[in-house]
């Protein structure tokens, strides 16, 4: 086997970039003064936490001080949710999500849900849509919180985000997005968007693991999720991480200046490899939009007769890193509640591959993918009971 190592899971992670890093070492070795303490020591620190600070802001359109650093998208999600919740309940209990949210979002619903509020779960269209009717006509006077991610971690599907926080604004109900997967590769405007709060994470724009931020509206009545010293304006307490947070501010002032001619650049190469899955491999099923409405980066298919899990054991073998819907390192046979909402049935759902492109990924990544790819499942639908089956009700 050729010794090669093509990554293709840009959603799960990504990279830190040199650049990135370069700004970062400082904080670890030589500018380590705790930013609360009152010596000049930790000038250099309040310094670079305020210019991260600024850099987010300018990246989606926000003022510096709505801008909390947390430990990643999940404790934004968790912040916004239960924060917004536990802040509002004398003004109603009412809670409106939609059934293809992360599980961060999903698993502080049902918390909530536990704890006194009521949550209404919207149901995608085939392609991973939102309708902003849907939204319009599921508040009630008790609603206080409309929560809808900005892109789908798996299928790709970006919403119609500026319509339902224009629905949102107009209702006099606060609007939050999980926007982790946007941020950095498609454009975010939160005064444009009418969006309340948001959530990101450095991670997945070639910044640190374990630092991300919330975006909270000026006069958005919140509580705070972790309660300490009066670090973020005495919202959100913890000693500050403040390398990752220099690496966060890097890597968004980096992504938002190579935006439009790496997300070009990105979906070139998606839709070649997209059209080469399909033209060589037959009885497969997009999941989610094509075009504009898709991130740049995000190829979802199902491969009717074929387990996901061991597709990417295979391709794994190959080189190939990959991800599946499936719940592959779960003891849990279902396969993705995404495409589960979407529409599809198991067995197809059980047979999906997500294929995301970044930064390193070049068209002869792709040749070598649609060179590999069709042969393994090609052997596996040859090994499988279930394609077996389906080609007997094709004929």
């Amino acid at each position: 086997m050729e010794n090669r190592r093509i990554y293709m899971d840009y959603a799960a992670t990504t990279y830190v970039k040199p650049e990135v890093f370069e700004e970062m070492k400082p904080y670890f070795t030589e500018e380590f003064g705790n930013p609360s303490s009152l010596y000049s020591f930790s000038d250099k620190t309040k310094v670079a936490i305020n210019t991260a600070r600024e850099r987010v802001a300018k990246a989606i359109n926000a003022e510096k001080n709505e801008i909390y650093f947390t430990c990643g998208g999940s404790e934004a999600d968790n912040w916004a949710l239960k924060g917004i919740a536990f802040a509002n309940k004398n003004k109603g209990n009412h809670i409106i999500t939609t059934q293809i949210e992360h599980h961060a979002m999903i698993n502080a619903c049902k918390f909530l849900e536990k704890n006194g509020f009521e949550v209404t779960y919207l149901k995608p269209d085939a392609e991973g849509f939102i309708s902003p009717e849907d939204v319009k006509n599921a508040i009630t006077d008790k609603t206080i919180l409309v929560s809808i991610m900005f892109a789908n971690n798996e299928v790709g599907t970006i919403e119609p985000i500026k319509e339902i926080g224009k629905i949102c604004r107009e209702r006099k109900v606060l609007f939050h997005t999980d926007a982790v997967q946007a941020v950095g590769h498609v454009p975010v405007d939160v005064k444009d968007m009418n969006i309340d709060l948001l959530s990101l994470a450095g991670h997945k724009f070639y910044g640190p693991k374990g630092v991300g931020a919330l975006y909270i509206r000026t006069g958005v009545k919140i509580e705070s999720l972790i309660h300490g010293g009066g670090q973020e304006r005495s919202k959100r307490g913890s000693t500050e991480n403040i390398a990752g947070i220099v690496g966060l501010g890097k890597a968004i002032e980096l992504s938002i200046s190579e935006m439009k001619e790496e997300s070009n650049r990105v979906a070139a190469l998606r839709d070649k490899l997209l059209s080469g899955i399909m033209e060589k491999i037959p009885y497969t099923k997009l999941n989610g939009p094509k075009g504009e409405k898709r991130l740049p980066s995000n190829i979802d298919v199902s491969f009717i007769g074929i387990e996901g899990e061991t597709l990417l054991l295979d391709l794994d073998f190959e080189g190939i890193f990959a991800s599946t819907g499936s719940a592959c390192a779960s003891a849990s046979l279902d396969p993705s509640h995404v495409l589960l909402a979407l529409g599809l049935p198991h067995e197809i759902a059980h047979g999906s591959l997500r294929l995301t492109l970044g930064a390193k990924s070049t068209e002869d990544d792709v040749d070598y993918v649609l060179e590999v790819l069709p042969k393994i499942v090609k052997r596996r639908r040859d090994m499988s009971p279930l394609w077996e089956d389906f080609i007997k009700k094709q004929k």
